[in-house]
């Protein structure tokens, strides 16, 4: 087993600003808090967030807040997802609960239901892991998602994911205990996923 990679948290200050073929990955501002609140009230983005909807643009301005914090306090990283030729608002991405020893995060998402089915999430996701591997030097990562959730899940294995583990009722929402789905990805699997669909060049 080779030594592990360096887990570089200096390469998340200044903030890395990331571009694929149609979107430019950037740093959240308070100038995103419309978008923001609509991410978290919209009943489609939320259906397997099992999360409370935002009601007020306060929430999504804290909410930010404390993204920012966590930025500055190398815990956590968010990206909005913008087109680059118009700046339009598509979505975000994010990397949190970092575990230094271990070389490892998780991912989680979100995109604006008009933009659903044209390949975005993919395309993003893609360029996140990639700079996640070859920069900030993570070992695996981490998604815990909806079992419900096919499209998360789709995504999720066509970028090398596999699946991991299942937790019945692990989680309280709304009354009810839910069950969770996890995955992990690989630097390796994710590479050769790379190769296969061409991941990197969409």
């Amino acid at each position: 087993m080779k030594p592990p990679i360096p887990f570089n948290k200096a390469t998340l200050e200044p903030f890395p600003v990331l571009e694929t073929a149609r979107m430019r990955l950037r740093k959240i501002e308070q100038s995103d808090a419309e978008a923001v609140l609509f991410q978290r009230s919209n009943s489609k983005v939320l259906k397997y967030m099992d999360r409370e909807p935002y009601t007020k643009l306060q929430q999504a301005t804290e909410f930010i807040t404390k993204i920012l914090e966590d930025w500055k306090a190398k815990e956590g990283i968010t990206w909005i997802l913008e087109l680059k030729d118009t700046q339009t608002f598509l979505g975000d991405i994010a990397l949190w609960r970092f575990f230094d020893k271990d070389h490892r995060a998780e991912i989680g998402y979100g995109l604006h239901p008009d933009y659903w089915h044209q390949g975005y999430m993919k395309e993003a996701a893609a360029a996140v892991l990639d700079w996640s591997f070859t920069l900030l030097g993570l070992h695996s990562i981490l998604a815990d998602i909806n079992p419900n959730n096919d499209a998360s899940k789709q995504l999720l294995l066509s970028l090398g994911f596999k699946k991991e583990g299942y937790h019945r009722e692990n989680y309280y929402f709304r009354g009810e205990y839910l069950d969770s789905e996890m995955y992990g990805l690989l630097e390796r699997d994710f590479r050769a996923a790379c190769k296969s669909a061409t991941l990197l060049s969409v």
